[in-house]
């Protein structure tokens, strides 16, 4: 079960695609928004809420992995869930030491893109909160 504040982002430059995984996922009882570009993404990512990401490997602007670079740039750490056409062992590869945490080749079983996407928001719940307040560290003399 997806936790209730929780969306589902995805960026495809294919509409039809957009259509379909945000269909499927509010079928699911997940909301769910798609963005046709990574810059219409990446411009708004910095005040989206809990969540996660179902990316397309290629788009016009930028590669999946260009925006999941940037993301983490910004300090943003929303789970990546890359879903592509195009997927190679090498790039496969980058997604996960990029971080990504899933790598799913088009077409997809909607179950496993599912169950996917439902690992990824339990994994974002449980991620601790930035507060951007670090504690001093323990010595012994504390």
């Amino acid at each position: 079960m997806a936790p209730p504040d929780a969306t589902v982002f995805i960026v495809d430059d294919d509409p039809a695609i957009c259509t379909a995984l945000s269909r499927l996922f509010r079928l699911a009882g997940v909301a769910a928004q798609s963005f046709g570009c990574a810059r219409e993404f990446l411009d708004r990512a910095p005040d989206l809420g809990a969540g996660c990401l179902i990316l397309d490997l290629r788009l016009p602007d930028l590669s999946g992995l260009e925006v999941q670079a940037e993301l983490a740039r910004a300090g943003i750490e929303l789970p990546v869930i890359f879903h592509t056409a195009h997927g190679s062992g090498s790039l496969r590869a980058k997604a996960f030491q990029a971080g990504a945490v899933g790598f799913l080749e088009k077409p997809v079983q909607d179950q496993a893109l599912l169950d996917a996407v439902f690992q990824a928001l339990e994994r974002d719940r449980q991620a601790p909160l930035d507060t951007g307040f670090d504690p001093p560290e323990r010595t012994a003399s504390n």
